[in-house]
């Protein structure tokens, strides 16, 4: 399995290609019907497709790189003991997925009840070539994670699923198992929580 720490201009290609093919459902499902009669070159591609959103999403909660990419690493080498569990099942391949990594976010948490250090990646902020404003995005970004971590728990996972994914309220519900109005009054919930939170720092 690949080492998730080793970064190049190579592998950030490689992720871009992976992000379109997050859309190609096609491919998905037959990756996933492949990888589910012990194709490992299959799941290979399942796991450069689907790192970078696993990641992301463990690094919301947890707030810790080196947390969230031992996490992302437990996740895939759940998900692939466990991937015969997925046959006829193909298209919650991705639902599926998100629970493991919630669940294992969860397993965590509860073997260390401590507060994790917040630390952003140097590429989720804008490179504008001004120090001045590229200092002040980084503290907003600090606040901003650091008010999302501060929400109760349903709260904050809808808040990453819809806003840091991109995910729709469908796919969301699939995830978490809530249904769609409460997903709403969840997120309506947390935007406010966030909204006095961050003002009241300004």
């Amino acid at each position: 399995m690949k080492n998730i720490r080793i970064k190049s201009k190579e592998e950030n290609i490689t992720r871009a290609i992976a992000r379109a093919e997050l859309h190609d459902q096609p491919k998905i499902l037959a990756l996933v019907g492949r990888a589910t009669d012990g194709d490992v070159d299959a799941f290979g591609d399942l796991y450069s497709i689907y790192l970078d959103p696993i990641y992301r999403y463990v690094f919301y909660h947890v707030r810790d790189k080196m947390t969230a990419e031992d996490i992302t690493e437990e996740v895939f080498v759940k998900a692939w003991k466990a991937i015969d569990s997925c046959k006829g099942k193909e298209r919650t391949f991705s639902s599926w997925l998100y629970r493991i990594a919630h669940n294992q976010m969860v397993d965590k948490s509860r073997s260390a009840q401590k507060r994790l250090a917040i630390e952003v990646r140097a590429e989720s902020l804008p490179e504008t070539g001004d120090v001045e404003k590229e200092t002040e995005a980084r503290l907003e970004w600090e606040q901003t994670l650091e008010a999302i971590s501060r929400l109760p728990e349903k709260q904050r996972e809808i808040i990453i699923l819809k806003f840091v994914e991109g995910m729709d309220n469908r796919e969301i519900e699939d995830i978490t198992g809530k249904s769609q109005n409460a997903i709403r009054v969840l997120q309506m919930r947390a935007l406010n929580t966030l909204w006095q939170r961050l003002h009241k720092e300004v």
